[in-house]
């Protein structure tokens, strides 16, 4: 294949993109990729502005002029100190944590932050819980949300940027063999 760039592929946190990674690699150990991590907030702008070519998004809301895939669903969880009585449930709903503050991870706290504020125990943050994997701590626990709906996480490239290297890391992600037609 030989691209005079590397194909740049995105993914928000707690996306692992390591198993396709690899198949790539193991296909085209001329052509590396370059990853780069991506905030959820900014996995569109990323895509628009061009600075990656493909990106692992996360419950990407506008999809106009965007090709998207969809991989999988992610499920929600509730992060709480383990001095709250909700770390030790192993499931909730969320009008059973209706009253307790919550951290909403924006512009202003990251994830990270948002999960040390939960730690201290003056609130909880919902998040998927691969990110609740990404940031665990010994002082807080994730309890899955039953009654919330899951998140997708998808690839996703724009329509006008499609290429021969998107199309063979599609096929990769999506298990295509190097024998597999399109």
């Amino acid at each position: 294949m030989s691209s005079l760039r590397p194909l740049r592929i995105g993914y928000v946190p707690g996306v692992t993109p390591g198993k396709w990674v690899k198949r790539w690699n193991e296909r085209n150990r001329a052509d590396p990729l370059h990853l780069l991590q991506i905030e959820q907030a900014e996995q569109r702008a990323s895509l628009d502005q061009d600075l990656v070519d493909l990106c692992f998004v996360r419950d990407l809301a506008e999809v106009d002029g965007l090709h998207v895939i969809r991989l999988y669903e992610e499920l929600q969880v509730v992060v709480a100190s383990t001095e709250n009585p909700i770390s030790v449930m192993e499931e909730i709903r969320s009008s059973e944590f209706a009253d307790e503050h919550r951290f909403e991870p924006g512009a202003d706290l990251t994830e990270r932050q948002a999960v040390e504020a939960a730690a201290s125990g003056s609130g909880v943050v919902v998040l998927p819980m691969s990110v609740a994997r990404l940031h665990a701590r010994k002082d807080v626990a994730a309890v899955v949300i039953s009654d919330l709906e899951p998140i997708p996480v998808a690839l996703a490239f724009p329509r006008d940027k499609d290429s021969d290297p998107v199309q063979e890391f599609i096929g990769v992600v999506r298990g295509r063999t190097l024998r597999s037609s399109r």
